[in-house]
């Protein structure tokens, strides 16, 4: 479990975040949504104190993060962040770098066994001596994932891990971070700026506007107010085959004819 605790955060004299609040359980994939510049990425790097929060704390499992050492937090809180550098390195390796947390002496029989579990896991046998700057996006993203997953965290941080990807892959992708979640008790908080993706994968959604929280609901607890709030759009909400969908009304917006998600 995680629990945010009025983390706020500067730069400079520009306050980003104001009194972020909320939690999350095990098994949980909770979405954070909002527009362009308003502190979701910076929110993301404050829990793992990648960026040092003015005020607040987050807590894990009951434990205050601002307590812990760089090598506990690791093996805490895995993070994957939207861009990375894609080196000259094998697939193995690269996944194996999750594991560095643990080591002392260089990788031990136990980390290699479970880069191998996760590499069969999540399918990439056949690129694991390949190296990641041979790889495709929706490939690297998937490597990624597996870095972080051989971290043994209780939570993940994914910073929009389907933003280069087509949407078969960008499915893909989020049903295998539920299914992560689901089967390993992980807690997901995971930036996503497709609305009815978050929808169709996130258990909770933590909605933000200037920095701050402006509603954390469920799926139900969605409604047209509260997009209009976030995105300053027209939304209607429909349901199609049991599902709910967002409809962005472009028309009132931009003057463009229709009605488009």
């Amino acid at each position: 479990m995680i629990e945010l605790r009025a983390l706020s955060f500067s730069y400079g004299p520009q306050r980003i975040l104001h009194d972020v609040s909320f939690t999350a359980g095990d098994g949980e994939v909770i979405g954070i949504l909002g527009t362009n510049g308003t502190g979701k990425s910076t929110l993301i790097t404050c829990i793992n104190r990648v960026r040092k929060p003015d005020s607040g704390d987050v807590l894990i499992d009951g434990q205050a993060v601002s307590a812990m050492d760089r090598n506990t937090i690791a093996r805490k809180i895995a993070y994957v962040p939207q861009h990375w550098d894609s080196p000259s390195v094998s697939v193995f390796d690269s996944i194996l770098l999750g594991r560095r947390p643990y080591m002392r002496f260089g990788a031990s029989r136990e980390d290699i066994a479970l880069c191998r579990a996760v590499i069969e896991q999540m399918d990439l046998g056949k690129l694991q001596l390949r190296n990641l700057d041979e790889l495709s996006g929706g490939e690297r993203q998937k490597v990624m994932l597996a870095r972080a997953l051989v971290q043994n965290p209780r939570v993940m941080l994914l910073d929009e891990p389907t933003s280069s990807l087509d949407p078969h892959n960008q499915y893909g992708m989020m049903a295998e971070i539920l299914r992560m979640a689901r089967t390993k008790g992980l807690t997901v908080l995971v930036v996503l700026h497709d609305l009815n993706l978050a929808l169709s994968y996130c258990d909770r959604f933590f909605f933000m506007k200037n920095g701050t929280g402006i509603r954390y609901c469920t799926l139900d607890e969605i409604d047209s107010g509260l997009i209009a709030d976030t995105y300053d759009v027209k939304a209607d909400i429909a349901e199609v085959r049991g599902r709910r969908f967002i409809l962005i009304d472009k028309e009132a917006e931009h003057g463009y004819p229709g009605t488009l998600a």
